[in-house]
């Protein structure tokens, strides 16, 4: 199976394009809200992709080489997931004009793009859909989707909809992709925004698109037009079926990030905003749970599947990572720590490197304080980039082998290795400092001395193969052979 190289090496960055930054150059309309304010499901802020273009020093200044930007087509909504238009780039966003120029400046410094790709349904005002709601059964596009009866009460939803939608919101009309014309339509899409420049998709609820033969084919096109493109499916489970090497590269790992969660904020998880979202639940893990956790998502996937899984701690969906730890920011820097010596392209959500908290959706949304550096949290923003640093300049930390060391009391550390580099990882969850003795027999050569790159924790040798180990509370360490 091939998954695209470059994505190993990959740091991602997370933007709801909205909300990240307004730029002076395109006009605003009147009505928008204010930037401070609290967010609300509908209202905009005005965030475009200009001003994206000019926050790429801090983007590549935290050390991320790629973009994933939430949806930017054309749609009635500041979430932009009820498509409206597939070939147009929203104009609040600047339109595709702002697109070509963000392309074009991410190419030159190096930095991928990979898109929202919503296909498993569109909008109420998406054209086929409207000569639907216009013509009702005299419609020559009845077929692209799951029609059940007329009128369709499309904004009457409390009458009965007259046809199927994702999880029954009237906004979000499903499309039919048993229909020729719309699996063509869908594939066309995917394959111009390829030609046109961006370097992968997320896919959007791809799961609920059943048709393995529809998504062979989306890769097969996909892979003409981009040898390397990146194609990432947002599943929450088990996603063994879509990862066989003939339909997606990689998803979003969020089994994994359940697993972190649950091991590094095990006493404060905020249960009553993990039941609001998409998550439900999250289990407290002891560190032999976890261990049993990190090696069932192993041998779940193909290697090559692992080191190109999209590895996250926060998105738009769910509650925000700090939110989620009951704002214990130990519990974040412990997951950012096995985030980022991890395998797989770790991803950054907007925000959540300078501390941003928000609940479940909208709250998860809120806008970039970019005239508020006061409130930024810099110290999280600086230990974010060092580790970022150190995974860039560490190949080991990115493409090596994983070896589980030690699993026990609330501690776990294993081994990054690669081409005579050797790593061993540790974090220590408990509220309270740990001495511990490791077995060294995980690394390719015995060594006595080791040096931590996060800082001045201790190792020693212990005896042949032994490691004595101190680590403070509710912390952890990357250390490497002097």
């Amino acid at each position: 199976m091939y998954t695209p190289d470059w994505v190993r090496d990959a740091i991602f960055y997370q933007i709801f394009p909205d909300r990240f930054a307004r730029s002076p150059r395109l006009p605003k309309p009147q009505y928008l809200e204010d930037w401070d304010a609290v967010p609300t499901p509908r209202g905009y802020k005005g965030g475009d992709l200009y001003g994206i273009i000019e926050h790429l020093d801090h983007i590549q200044a935290l050390g991320a080489t790629a973009l994933y930007l939430t949806p930017i087509f054309r749609a009635a909504s500041n979430h932009r997931y009820n498509t409206h238009d597939y070939y147009q780039v929203d104009p609040l966003l600047g339109g595709t004009p702002a697109l070509r120029e963000l392309l074009d400046n991410c190419h030159a410094r190096g930095l991928r793009v990979i898109l929202d790709g919503v296909f498993n349904h569109a909008g109420r005002g998406f054209f086929q859909f409207h000569d639907i709601l216009e013509n009702g059964p005299h419609s020559p596009y009845g077929e692209w989707f799951h029609i059940r009866s007329f009128p369709l009460n499309a904004y009457q939803p409390q009458h009965g909809l007259g046809y199927s939608a994702w999880w029954g919101i009237a906004s979000l009309p499903k499309f039919n992709t048993t229909t020729p014309a719309v699996r063509e339509f869908l594939w066309g899409v995917a394959t111009y925004w390829l030609e046109f420049g961006i370097d992968g998709w997320r896919l959007d609820t791809p799961n609920e698109i059943d048709d393995d033969m529809f998504w062979q084919e989306f890769r097969h096109r996909c892979r003409a037009i981009n040898p390397e493109a990146y194609l990432v499916g947002e599943i929450w489970e088990n996603a063994s079926r879509w990862l066989q090497g003939d339909q997606f590269d990689a998803v979003m790992y969020y089994e994994l990030t359940r697993a972190i969660f649950g091991f590094v904020a095990a006493d404060s998880l905020n249960t009553e905003e993990i039941h609001k979202g998409a998550y439900k639940k999250i289990t407290p893990l002891s560190a032999e749970e976890f261990a049993a956790a990190i090696k069932r998502l192993q041998s779940q996937y193909r290697p090559e599947v692992t080191a190109a899984q999209f590895t996250l701690l926060g998105s738009h969906d769910p509650a925000r990572a700090l939110t989620i730890m009951a704002e214990d920011e130990t519990a974040l820097r412990l997951a950012l720590l096995f985030q980022m010596t991890y395998p797989g392209a770790p991803c950054v959500y907007y925000g959540d490197e300078i501390g941003l908290t928000g609940g479940h959706d909208p709250l998860n949304r809120g806008s970039m304080p970019w005239h508020k550096p006061e409130s930024w949290n810099h110290e999280l923003f600086e230990y974010t980039q060092r580790l970022i640093r150190l995974r860039h300049a560490h190949a080991a930390l990115r493409r090596g082998s994983y070896q589980e060391l030690y699993a026990r009391g609330g501690v776990y550390a294993f081994t990054r290795q690669l081409d005579g580099e050797y790593f061993f990882i540790a974090l220590n969850v408990n509220r309270h400092p740990v001495n511990c003795e490791i077995s060294s027999a995980g690394l390719s050569q015995p060594h006595s001395q080791f040096h931590d790159l996060l800082g001045s924790l201790s190792v020693h040798g212990a005896g042949e193969r032994r490691l004595k180990l101190s680590l403070p509370a509710r912390a952890g360490g990357i250390f490497t052979a002097r």
